[in-house]
């Protein structure tokens, strides 16, 4: 029979580890270890400090204090300086401090004993027993105690392992959140485990809906653009390795009935058996690079159709002025010339607009703002216009009190000659061409108004749009689509916007606003 002592202390050391395994809560734990130590070593009192991650020291736990001195117990604590070798010189201190604090709070009558938390050669904090009787602590005591300690610090350790692992399971959290990718977490099976909002709104599904299904069920494409499936893939044997990545592309279908371009990244998780425990799915949405290859080859289709014209009259003018078996009389040389000469000036406006879009791309559209009287600008710009066309009447109304704004002439005239272009473009035929202006509290308008066929209702909203022509136009008018597209990028850089008049029903009405300057 072992003496009732040792199975006191066999009974609360197995009780001990009981609640180490089964408790979270370290308060809990380190109260009832501090409890057990000081009955077995007959102490009235007692408290575990412990140590940041960082250095400082503060109360965890105490047992027998009483509360008018426990408020002085941090302010010592944590006056304690840091170290870099806190075995050495912080313990040492915390222990001196504790024991003249017992020895001044008991006027001499209390002893104490503290042996260190230590854990992996890391000083995790101190637990401290007191008596309210002179006599010296045994090592039979210390050894009591240092068994105490231990279970305090593998308490703590755990505590602190399931602190790190919930705070780097709140940081991944964090992440997959805020991505702007969509993210399936797979199963070996492809039960999909997890998703991310981003991926919630990529698919149209909700994650409570695709939690638990398989992948063949959410990632369903409507047509492949690259790459085989994960399916047939797996068929092949993929995984190989662990850096096994594999990428799709093709066409998402989602709940609605819409598709959604979408690239996804399939990356293997092995265990270190070689054997597979997740796919990671990275999910993008590769619609906005679609839109760009296709404006690059609407640009290069535009723009070699657009510079091939001019050149190729340009050539052939010149060439047959060259001839030195003809002699041409000198009303075909000039209208020859003129033609020429206007081809020439189409290159420069298509180079021009060419620049300027690269510089609005870039951020360096500039302006030079001073003070501007449109409706002087629009006559100027009227009176030349009417010298380039006998077809069309071209009109100004604008109200006597339209007041100065501020603005950049050259490229407002832009904007203006680009709509009076436009205009006289769409209206081959003639009629009347009127510009009229309206003042509003905040801003001014300019309306540019013509007696076309008008401007089909699908196509209002994308005229503004770099490079778009529509059907019609494309067939029947020259242009690069940028004429509109820089205009409006012109105005939106003087804060001022444009739009098409919906009510205007005898033709094309195109108006724009700039503010007034204050």
């Amino acid at each position: 029979m072992l003496p009732d002592f040792r199975v006191r202390q066999r009974d609360y050391l197995l009780e001990i580890a009981r609640v180490i395994t089964q408790d979270l809560d370290l308060d809990q734990v380190l109260a009832r270890i501090l409890q057990h130590a000081a009955d077995l070593l007959a102490g009235q009192a007692g408290l575990v400090a412990l140590r940041g991650n960082t250095g400082g020291w503060n109360l965890a736990a105490s047992y027998g204090i009483p509360d008018a001195l426990i408020q002085y117990l941090d302010p010592i604590l944590s006056a304690v300086p840091d170290h870099e070798d806190p075995a050495r010189f912080e313990l040492p201190e915390v222990s001196r401090m504790l024991a003249r604090l017992a020895r001044e709070a008991s006027l001499g009558l209390f002893t104490g004993v503290g042996l260190p938390l230590i854990a992996q050669n890391r000083v995790l904090g101190v637990i401290f027993v007191f008596r309210n009787y002179r006599g010296i602590f045994s090592p039979e005591d210390r050894l009591l105690l240092q068994s105490f300690a231990d279970q305090a610090a593998i308490a703590v350790q755990n505590a602190q392992l399931y602190e790190h692992t919930a705070q780097e399971k709140r940081r991944t959290d964090a992440i997959l959140d805020a991505v702007a990718d969509g993210i399936l977490i797979l199963a070996a099976d492809r039960t999909i485990e997890r998703c991310n909002p981003a991926f919630e709104r990529l698919s149209g599904r909700r994650a409570n809906d695709m939690i638990g299904r398989k992948h063949s069920e959410v990632i369903q494409f409507n047509e492949i653009e690259h790459g085989p499936t994960l399916e047939q893939s797996e068929a092949g044997g993929w995984p190989l390795t662990p850096t096994a990545t594999l990428y799709v592309e093709g066409d998402l279908e989602r709940p609605n009935g819409t598709k959604l371009a979408v690239g996804v990244t399939y990356a293997p998780l092995l265990t270190r058996e070689g054997q597979l425990l997740n796919v990671i799915a990275s999910v993008r949405d590769v619609s906005h690079f679609r839109q760009a290859e296709e404006m690059q080859s609407t640009f290069i289709s535009v723009i070699s159709h657009e510079l091939k014209t001019p050149v190729a009259l340009i050539k052939g003018y010149v060439g047959t002025l060259r001839r030195e078996d003809v002699r041409w009389d000198s009303k075909t040389v000039q209208d020859s010339l003129t033609i020429i000469e206007e081809e020439a000036d189409h290159l420069a406006e298509l180079i021009e607009n060419l620049l300027d879009a690269s510089r609005l791309e870039a951020g360096a559209l500039s302006l030079n703002a001073t003070d501007l009287s449109l409706p002087r600008l629009v006559e100027r710009i009227a009176e030349r216009f009417r010298t380039q066309t006998d077809k069309h009447t071209i009109t100004v109304e604008f109200p006597e009190d339209y007041p100065v704004i501020l603005a950049d002439e050259q490229r407002i005239g832009q904007v203006l000659l680009n709509l009076l272009s436009n205009g006289a473009k769409y209206s081959p035929k003639g009629g009347v061409i009127a510009i009229t202006g309206q003042v509003r509290p905040e801003h001014v308008v300019v309306c540019v108004s013509d007696q076309g066929p008008g401007i089909a209702a699908g196509d209002i909203p994308h005229i503004f749009d770099r490079f778009y022509r529509a059907g019609e136009a494309q067939r029947s008018t020259k242009g690069a689509g940028l004429g509109l597209y820089l205009t409006r990028a012109i105005l939106e850089a003087h804060g001022g916007s444009i739009w098409v008049d919906p009510q205007y029903k005898d033709g094309a009405c195109i108006c724009f606003s700039l503010p007034r300057s204050q």
